[in-house]
């Protein structure tokens, strides 16, 4: 049984490490207190198309307008608490052949109801070893706190996200501060409408200037084809030129 005290132990343990790149283009997705059950697999496709982005190089990073990106999610519930998740990552750029951009790893563990906490919680920690093309780390590290609260038929998720790189450029800073949020309304048991922001201010107690921050907005929502199969699909705008101005996300989920 996992207790308070090793899921505290457990978050302070990974607080001394940098991110080099902020906000996540390619799994664009506000997470959920659910982890997948006992046994059982979820395969998640996410589909980006960047229409309006970034239109030069930034270091070794390319310019991210008109990229498409294609990440497979596969992830097995090892118990009832915790889950085990591994991500392939793909990207095609105007004039490019495809591209492997990153493979990914993702334990997750979440709170029990046994706790009867006044939230839902769990704990999503990610590895990343991606290519210099589309981030300048070697490894990054993601820590995302997952906090859910049901109103009626309305539900609201946050993820106060922590990202740093642990290897290579940007390794001997600080966090950065990733936040995203859902806001979401069932309109019956199949359809789910929701609005989802997310950011990327800065460093953690040195945030940017607002003209160089991240802040987008999605307008979306969820379609759920029987007790297994979910599509999301999303229409995202962003405040500030810092980064993408015009994002179409999808994600279908499979549960087996």
């Amino acid at each position: 049984m996992i207790n308070r005290k090793c899921l505290i132990a457990a978050i302070l343990s990974l607080l001394p490490a940098e991110r080099a790149k902020a906000q996540d283009t390619f799994e664009i997705q506000v997470y959920e207190y659910a982890t997948v059950p006992r046994g059982r697999w979820d395969l998640e496709t996410h589909f980006n198309y960047t229409f309006r982005g970034t239109r030069a190089m930034e270091a070794t990073v390319a310019p991210s307008e008109r990229q498409a990106h294609l990440t497979f999610e596969l992830t097995r519930g090892i118990t009832d608490l915790f889950e085990m998740a591994g991500y392939v990552v793909l990207a095609k750029r105007a004039g490019h052949g495809p591209d492997f951009v990153a493979v990914r790893l993702r334990p997750r563990v979440r709170a029990p109801d046994t706790w009867k906490l006044p939230v839902k919680l769990s704990l999503s920690l990610e590895a990343g070893f991606p290519r210099d093309l589309y981030e300048t780390a070697d490894v990054t590290l993601e820590v995302r706190p997952i906090i859910e609260r049901q109103f009626g038929k309305w539900q609201i998720d946050l993820n106060p996200v922590l990202g740093r790189s642990i290897k290579g450029p940007g390794s001997g800073g600080g966090w950065d501060f990733e936040p995203g949020a859902r806001l979401a309304r069932s309109m019956n048991k199949a359809v789910d409408l929701s609005v989802e922001y997310y950011g990327a201010p800065g460093e953690v107690g040195h945030f940017l200037p607002g003209a160089e921050q991240v802040h987008q907005f999605f307008g979306g929502g969820d379609l759920q084809i029987g007790p297994d199969v979910v599509i999301n699909m999303g229409l995202g705008f962003g405040l500030t030129d810092a980064g993408n101005r015009t994002v179409l996300k999808a994600r279908v989920g499979w549960l087996f």
